[in-house]
């Protein structure tokens, strides 16, 4: 049985459950990359105040 990837499928933001800022508290972020430096952070970029970020998964 093959598992799912989880650096794929964990934590993703959609538009009911946008992810917040911690430098500006905007929620007009992107998520950059599933993975971070481990497999349980993501990259994130805000388009409020341009500062990427990463979020615990």
């Amino acid at each position: 049985m093959r598992r799912p990837d989880p650096s794929v499928t964990t934590g993703e933001a959609d538009e009911s459950n946008p992810v917040e800022c911690p430098y500006c508290g905007s929620t007009e972020t992107e998520r950059e990359h599933p993975k971070g430096p481990s497999l349980c952070r993501s990259m994130h970029f805000c388009h409020g105040c341009g500062q990427p970020f990463e979020r615990m998964e």
